[in-house]
C-alpha cells in the first residue's frame, strides 16, 4: 500500500513541476504588466524602472531559475497587484473556494447516492425520472445555467442577489450551479453499478431470506457498488474546482477561480503561478484520499 501510494505521489510531483514550467513561460507571453500598472502617459525609464524593480527586465530563463531557488525556500514572490505575498493572496482566496466545494459536494455525495441507490432498486417511473433529470444536469453548461439562475431568481423574481457573499443568500445561486452537473454524472454511475451489484448472487440470497429493502440497499449492495462512485467523486470535486473559474466569476464570488482569472488579465505573475499551485496540490492531495479509500473498500489493493 505505502509503495503504490509513493509511487502515485512521484507521479503527482513530476506533473506539478511540468505545470509549473508551461504556467511560467506562457503567463510571460501575455504582455508586459508595466504596460498595465503604470498610467498610459507613463515614459519609457519610469516602466524600466519599473521592470528592474520586479526583475523583469532580465532574460526570462534567468527569471525561471530564480523563481525556482525562491520557490524551494517556499518563497512565491510578492503580488504585483496587491504589494502582498502572493501565497497570501492566494490562500485568502481558496478558503472561500474550499467552503463552496465542500459545501456543494457534501451535498451532491449525500443526494446522489440515495436517489441512484432508490433509483436502481426500485425502478418505474422513479427510476425513469431519476434519469432523465440527471441526464438534463450532466449535460447542462455551467455558465448557461447560471446566466439563467440570474435572470429567474435574481433579476424576474428579485428572490437572491446576484454577486457577493455577504449573506446566505449570496451562496444558494454558485452552489445551486455547482451541483447541478456533479449531481447528475454521480447518480447515473451510482444507479449503473448498482443495477449490477442488485443483480449478484449475495443479493438474491439476501432478498431469498427475507432481509429488508434498506439493509440490502446500503449495507450488501452499495458498499461492493462504490469503487466506480469513489472515482467519479473524486473527478466531480476535482472538476469543481476548476469549474468553481465560471462561476464564481459570474457570480462576483472571491474565491480562487476569479483570483485566477484577474491576474491573468491584470499580468499578475506570482499570483497565477501560486493559484496553479495550490489548486494543483489540492487535487493531489484529493486522489490521494481515493486511493486510500479505494484500499479500505478492497482489499486487494492493499497487497
Amino acid at each position: 500500500m505505502l509503495k503504490f501510494l509513493r509511487k502515485r505521489a512521484v507521479a503527482s510531483l513530476i506533473s506539478l513541476v511540468g505545470l509549473v514550467v508551461l504556467v511560467f513561460f506562457l503567463s510571460r507571453m501575455t504582455g508586459d504588466p508595466a504596460v498595465l500598472f503604470l498610467p498610459i502617459d507613463a515614459t519609457e525609464e519610469m516602466r524600466n524602472q519599473f521592470r528592474e524593480m520586479h526583475g523583469l527586465n532580465d532574460p526570462v530563463l534567468l527569471q525561471f531559475w530564480r523563481y525556482l531557488g525562491d520557490l524551494m525556500q517556499l518563497d512565491f514572490g510578492e503580488s504585483l497587484r496587491k504589494a502582498r505575498p502572493a501565497i497570501q493572496v492566494v490562500t485568502e482566496a481558496f478558503a472561500w473556494t474550499l467552503q463552496l466545494a465542500l459545501f456543494t459536494m457534501s451535498i451532491v455525495t449525500g443526494l446522489a447516492i440515495v436517489i441512484g441507490a432508490l433509483a436502481a432498486y426500485r425502478g418505474g417511473l422513479f427510476d425513469r425520472i431519476a434519469s432523465i433529470l440527471s441526464l438534463v444536469g450532466a449535460a447542462a453548461p455551467d455558465f448557461w445555467i447560471a446566466i439563467v439562475g440570474i435572470v429567474i431568481f435574481s433579476v424576474s423574481l428579485g428572490w437572491l442577489p446576484t454577486s457577493g457573499t455577504g449573506s446566505l443568500g449570496h451562496w444558494v445561486l454558485p452552489i445551486a450551479v455547482l451541483f447541478i452537473r456533479p449531481f447528475g454524472l454521480i447518480v447515473q454511475v451510482v444507479r449503473g453499478s448498482m443495477i449490477s451489484a442488485l443483480s449478484s448472487a449475495y443479493v438474491k440470497t439476501a432478498r431469498a431470506k427475507g432481509v429488508r429493502a434498506r439493509p440490502i440497499i446500503f449495507l450488501h449492495a452499495l458498499r461492493n457498488a462504490m469503487l466506480p462512485v469513489i472515482t467519479v467523486i473524486g473527478d466531480q470535486a476535482a472538476a469543481l474546482l476548476n469549474g468553481a473559474v465560471i462561476v464564481e466569476t459570474i457570480f462576483g464570488f472571491p474565491g480562487v477561480g476569479k483570483l485566477m482569472i484577474d491576474s491573468i488579465l491584470q499580468r499578475d505573475f506570482n499570483v497565477i503561478l501560486a493559484a496553479i499551485m495550490v489548486t494543483a496540490l489540492a487535487i493531489f492531495l484529493m486522489n490521494l484520499l481515493i486511493d486510500v479509500a479505494y484500499a479500505m473498500l478492497d482489499p486487494r489493493i492493499r497487497h
